[in-house]
């Protein structure tokens, strides 16, 4: 393992605080730099422990999450433990199942097993002999002026350490970032949204993937909507995204089951009657938080990275893949600044911090588009154009969801190019409309057509556009 000691002869103590996804990759990190990493983690060790608590909504790794794994010599071992998945496959309530690929043909993300590789990446971070995992230490209380950190383990004893560089890496619910709070000029908000989720398991068929494997299954309704993403045991994991009051109205069995005929009819024999009323009841829905801050950092002694900066709803997959990218930010940053903390941690706040706001805004946003959005046919006409004026121009034209999931373009500046974008493609299709009418215009004043063969050619044009309207 290059440890890259030569580039100092004594090298500083760095605590990362969270031994979850973004904490362990950030322990490999600093120990590939030659740093002393302590790594404390309040739960036991994952690795060793019977069942894992905690969040377990599958993750879609892309562009972004692999670009840090594959700094760190990890990309190519995650990915194999990974499915691919090409596209969205839109579940309408008739059964019918539609497509959409999410980019060119060969672009993709990936399932991938949150435990797994939170314990893959543990076990890389152990490989370097300058990093020591500590496990059920609770952060009680920590110096932003001597960096020294007060640590309660499970006995009940205490145990202090003094670092150079404080990383908190722990959680929405972070412990590091409540020193934060009592700071001047720290700005802080969370948002909870009105819906919650809530887990099932869809078994396999004859030891096959009881769907197609290779797509994220969704069941847009609207106001709610439900997910699969595949796993390799060739189970799915569907996660129900619905506001409380909804999920409070079923209480009972026969109810769910009602509930499921009338919105998820195709699910229910792939789920199994049985099995969707136990793991309906098994646990409540739970919560989802956005969470906001600035600045990252205090002096040069400590910064906030992953959800403890910025916790996002799932709804872009990105939560994991912006945390990864914190890891990697920070280190280009490192490198720009010859490791000088004084120097980086401010200007790692600078960089970083508009984008991971950025990314928050818009998992927002993709909420309302998988529940809604795929259903409308303007959408799908509008992702049409993209992708075909993409092809065409594919360094003028390119995707939101391109931008966000297969290049590392900064988050803020994939969003003002996607506002840009959609303005001069709206302007264009409003001015090639308008073109289309005025030409038709002036065809029918110099060919008038008889008024009655006309009038059925619209009413046939508008009955196909408009199929549910009322006669």
């Amino acid at each position: 393992m290059d440890n890259s000691t030569e580039r100092s002869k004594k090298k500083k103590v760095v605590s990362v605080v969270g031994g979850g996804l973004v904490g362990a990759l950030n322990a490999c990190f600093f120990a590939k730099r030659g740093f002393d990493v302590h790594v404390f983690e309040t739960r036991e060790d994952i690795r060793q422990a019977n069942t894992v608590k905690g969040r377990s909504i599958n993750l879609a790794l892309s562009h972004r999450g692999r670009q840090s794994l594959k700094h760190v010599g990890m990309e190519e071992k995650i990915v194999s433990q990974g499915i691919a998945m090409h596209a969205r496959m839109i579940h309408s309530l008739n059964g019918v199942q539609s497509p959409i690929p999410y980019g060119k043909k060969g672009q993709y993300i990936l399932s991938v097993d949150r435990a797994n590789l939170n314990k893959e990446l543990l076990t890389e971070a152990e490989k370097y002999a300058n990093t020591k995992l500590n496990f059920e230490h609770k952060l009680q209380d920590w110096s932003a002026k001597t960096g020294l950190m007060t640590f309660t383990k499970s006995d009940g004893s205490k145990e202090q350490i003094e670092a150079d560089l404080i990383v908190g890496c722990d959680g929405a619910f972070s412990a590091v970032r409540k020193q934060f709070l009592r700071q001047s000029r720290f700005n802080y908000s969370q948002t909870y949204i009105p819906h919650g989720y809530m887990e099932l398991t869809m078994p396999p068929v004859n030891g096959e993937f009881a769907m197609k494997a290779n797509y994220l299954h969704i069941w847009p309704r609207n106001t709610f909507m439900m997910i699969a993403l595949p796993n390799l045991d060739k189970t799915f994991t569907c996660t129900l995204f619905m506001p409380f009051e909804e999920f409070e109205k079923i209480t009972t069995g026969n109810e769910v089951i009602g509930f499921f005929q009338e919105y998820f009819p195709d699910a229910i024999p792939l789920i199994g009657v049985d099995s969707l009323k136990r793991d309906y009841f098994r646990l409540p829905a739970q919560a989802m938080v956005s969470i906001k801050c600035s600045p990252y950092h205090i002096g040069d002694k400590c910064v906030l990275m992953g959800d403890a900066a910025h916790a996002v709803v799932p709804f872009y997959g990105q939560g994991m893949n912006a945390g990864f990218e914190d890891c990697i930010v920070f280190d280009e940053v490192m490198e720009q600044f010859n490791e000088d903390f004084g120097a980086v941690l401010p200007e790692y706040t600078r960089v970083r911090v508009p984008d991971d706001h950025a990314i928050a805004d818009l998992a927002m946003y993709n909420y309302v588009e998988m529940r809604a959005h795929v259903n409308s046919k303007w959408f799908l006409f509008r992702k049409s154009v993209d992708n075909i004026l993409h092809f065409l121009m594919p360094k003028k034209i390119i995707p939101l969801y391109t931008m966000v999931t297969f290049t590392r373009t900064r988050y803020h500046e994939a969003v003002a190019r996607w506002h840009w974008q959609d303005k001069v493609i709206n302007r264009g299709l409003l001015l090639g409309g308008t073109g289309a009418i005025l030409g038709g215009s002036y065809l029918l004043i110099k060919y008038p057509p008889e008024i009655n063969k006309l009038c059925i050619a619209i009413e046939k044009v508008w009955n196909h556009i408009t199929p549910f309207s009322s006669s």
